[in-house]
């Protein structure tokens, strides 16, 4: 038995006595004994007592029935009710209180014994279940995410701050209300309404998620870009009776993304243009080249021309010639231009071999200039891929430098950069740009990736990491090996149009 300070509340004196005196030979304390009603809630509020032994019928204004409702108003201390009379009007209004317990009059100690255990045990684990569901609230009302909970008609019951503040509802007003009306969502794309989430936990019975581009349309007219999940509420039969929501603003995540995309953005042109730096003499010397032929040309033709029998076969051969010299100038220049120019990713169908043959035609000169030789097998008839033009050509230009530049300090063997195109299993086009340099540090060869990594001393590490990024965003991907018996090897591979389903 669990010893318990007990309020009595009965107007006869002698039955209070009596009831005293059982109280105390089964274990329990009387902290006060009145007659009236309206005397019990303040002096329950004063004693604090474990319980509340209330005789219906009281003297005084109030009766013991709405003595017992105030306390549990005012204090939720359990009271039982004690009463000669078992009518079905009284048992009923005395219901409305939610007793702890109700015992006819007389009664014996055990029974006297047995009610007040069960009430004590009662208040405890109500108490418990208060005390969890003030914690419940507490917690979800001060996480940063929105909370919307619902009955099994999808019907909302809470509401947390956040949530209000987001759907312009406040709970008093959103209480019983059908959630697709508190909480209004339409695909931001195409204005259509979306399917209200609780409404779909009830109908899989699984925890769902919304699709991208989803906008809140709240209350006061305000449209908020959000991503949310909702999960069932499962009793323990396992039965389904309502539906959890959580969401949140993405405001402020999508404006982080988007400035990261352009300083992504950013990086790589910075990346082009230092690059196309290094290919200066390079650059030049491609540029230079049919310009000097050009003119030869022209000079030629002149020279046909002014004959006193002008040469008119030779004379045309060396117009036409310079027309294609000035065409391969301007396809030159244009290369240039695209590496240089700041633009969107413009994903098209796209020749491999022909990304790699202009991007080593355009670096001829820096390969004579570090004594490289260059060997290239590009088999022909390799199926077209989807991409970005530019972009490719910055991972093969990348690729070729950083294989001249593991051969500058080489001396005791030949410079060897042997570039290779071939498709491989899954659909896959590889190329392979292989050196015969210094070689990478196996422990070091996943790190040559990492942003700012470099072992370059006036390098800035981004190359490599931009090109990594740039092969996975086209469904690729880059790595690199050690070559023997010397060097390193760097391979990417990217999926062809038709692997991508694309024709």
């Amino acid at each position: 038995m669990t010893p318990a300070k007990i309020l009595v509340v009965e107007d006869d004196r002698v039955v209070a006595r009596d009831i005293q005196q059982q109280l105390n030979r089964i274990g329990h304390t009387v902290v006060g004994m009145i007659a009236r009603g309206e005397d019990a809630p303040p002096l329950a509020l004063k004693t604090r007592p474990d319980i509340v032994l209330m005789d219906i019928r009281l003297e005084g204004e109030i009766d013991g029935i709405d003595a017992a409702q105030q306390i549990r108003e005012q204090c939720h201390i359990p009271v039982i009710f004690l009463t000669a009379y078992a009518d079905d009007e009284t048992v009923q209004r005395a219901s409305l209180t939610e007793p702890f317990g109700y015992l006819l009059k007389p009664f014996e100690d055990s029974q006297l014994r047995t009610v007040i255990e069960m009430a004590l045990f009662k208040h405890a684990a109500e108490r418990k279940l208060r005390e969890s569901e003030r914690r419940f609230v507490t917690t979800l009302s001060s996480i940063g995410d929105a909370v919307i909970a619902t009955d099994n008609g999808a019907r909302v019951t809470f509401m947390n701050p956040v949530a209000e503040t987001l759907t312009g509802w406040p709970q008093r007003d959103a209480i019983g209300q059908p959630l697709a009306e508190v909480f209004r969502i339409v695909n931001e794309e195409t204005g259509r309404t979306v399917e209200d989430p609780a409404a779909k936990v009830l109908r899989l019975g699984t925890v769902v998620g919304l699709a991208n581009h989803t906008v809140l349309l709240s209350r006061d007219g305000r449209t908020v870009p959000i991503d949310d999940c909702g999960s069932p509420i499962i009793d323990d039969k396992g039965d389904i009776t309502g539906a959890v929501l959580v969401f949140r603003d993405i405001t402020e995540r999508r404006l982080v993304e988007e400035a990261l995309r352009r300083a992504h953005t950013n990086l790589m042109h910075g990346a082009r243009l230092m690059t196309m730096g290094e290919l200066a003499a390079s650059i030049a010397h491609e540029v230079n080249q049919p310009l000097m032929a050009i003119v030869t040309n022209a000079e030629a033709c002149l020279l046909w021309l002014a004959k006193d029998k002008p040469n008119l076969d030779e004379a045309r051969g060396a117009a036409e010639r310079i027309v294609r010299n000035g065409h391969h100038a301007g396809d030159v220049v244009k290369t240039i231009r695209a590496l240089a120019r700041k633009s969107s990713p413009e994903m098209t169908l796209l020749d491999l071999n022909g990304i790699v043959v202009e991007m080593l035609d355009l670096m001829r000169a820096e390969l004579r200039r570090n004594d490289v030789a260059l060997e290239h097998d590009l088999p022909p008839g390799l199926e077209p891929i989807m991409g970005d033009r530019v972009q490719l050509q910055q991972v093969v230009v990348n690729m070729v430098m950083n294989g001249i530049d593991a051969m500058t300090s080489v001396a005791d063997r030949p410079r060897r950069l042997c570039v290779t195109t071939e498709r491989v299993e899954g659909g896959f086009l590889q190329v392979a740009v292989a050196d015969s340099g210094t070689g990478i540090d196996p422990a070091r060869l996943d790190r040559i990736f990492e942003p700012f990594y470099t072992t370059k001393p006036e390098g800035m590490g981004m190359g490599l990491s931009i090109c990594r990024s740039i092969v996975e965003a086209h469904g690729g991907r880059l790595w690199a090996d050690s070559h023997a018996p010397h060097g390193s090897i760097f391979r990417f591979v990217l999926p062809t149009a038709s692997g991508r389903g694309l024709n």
